[in-house]
């Protein structure tokens, strides 16, 4: 392994283990110390928690559920996800069980946050939750829990992490309707963990795909040609030409139909309208764009190989 491998693995760790303490202080300095839960397995375990008034905390059903989930790391999605996942889960672990004890203390640093605003606690919450799973994601890892599930799933098939999150985390926030207000249950409080979810599944898509997003270009100009060069050379990016008749001048011409990373649009316009001032242009969010120079199609045929090779063995 030479020096820049080495490189790339260290930081790969140190992001994500920058991430595992954000996402950490999410819920022991904004969450818990507010009463409120979310979704996922930490979700699911912080409910256990209330529900036990502490006797069985985080940090102890936290890691347990989740060394049952790491055998479906190890088989579908590689051993290097199986080992940085293990290292977020032991961290996390860590974490959890240390870092409520500077909650409340005066030295050397108090990490609770208490806010009478628990819409803003949900707010602050929901971002720190979703740059935290966002950094360690990125570089292959997860916290475990439904992230494993979304991880899966987003291999092979078109479903954003986010969603994945949304749907399963709906049934682990509705049972704190079983528990009392008094234990940080209640519609309520149900109500305020649902907002958190919300945000976070919106939040960690951003993060994850925020510079994927693609949008979709029509132009409408008689300088089409020297456009399209533009766009196919320099900014390397594929064109196509469609028919068009103007229907008031009855003129034939071409639309050019674009297709651009959504950091690229700005630039694409300006050098457009260097070359026809006047030139029309329509812009439109490309949400799921497959092909070379995009993402991939995930559909699904890897697993149905998988099985079927496995039944033949």
């Amino acid at each position: 392994m030479n020096f820049n491998k080495i490189l790339s693995v260290v930081w790969d760790y140190f992001l994500i283990t920058v991430g595992a303490l954000i996402y950490c202080l999410a819920w022991t300095s904004f969450l818990q110390p507010n009463e409120l839960a979310s979704g996922g397995l930490t979700g699911l375990c912080t409910i256990v928690q209330y529900a036990t008034n502490g006797v069985v905390p985080i940090g102890l059903t936290f890691p347990i559920i989740n060394a049952f989930l790491l055998i479906m790391a190890f088989l579908i999605l590689g051993k290097s996800f199986g080992f940085k996942t293990i290292y977020v889960i032991g961290l996390s672990s860590l974490l959890f069980a240390v870092l409520p004890r500077f909650n409340g203390v005066e030295f050397p640093l108090n990490l609770e946050v208490l806010m009478d605003n628990k819409l803003m606690v949900c707010i602050v919450g929901a971002f720190l939750e979703s740059v935290g799973i966002g950094m360690v994601l990125l570089r292959g890892g997860s916290t475990g829990g439904t992230d494993i599930v979304a991880m899966i799933i987003n291999k092979y098939w078109p479903l954003s992490p986010g969603k994945v999150y949304l749907y399963s985390d709906i049934f682990i926030v509705a049972s704190l309707l079983f528990l009392p207000v008094s234990q940080g249950g209640g519609v309520e409080n149900m109500i305020y963990a649902y907002v958190v979810m919300i945000g976070f599944s919106f939040g960690v898509d951003y993060v994850l795909l925020g510079g994927k997003s693609s949008v979709q270009l029509l132009v409408f100009s008689p300088q089409y040609q020297q456009i399209a060069d533009h766009i196919i050379y320099d900014v390397q990016r594929g064109v196509t030409a469609l028919q068009s008749i103007g229907w008031y001048s009855q003129k034939e011409s071409k639309v050019l139909l674009i297709i651009l990373r959504k950091q690229q649009m700005n630039e694409v316009i300006k050098e457009i309208k260097r070359i026809d001032k006047n030139a029309f242009i329509s812009v439109s969010t490309a949400n799921s764009v497959y092909g070379e120079g995009f993402e991939e199609i995930k559909t699904g045929i890897d697993i149905k190989k998988k099985l079927k090779e496995k039944n033949q063995a």
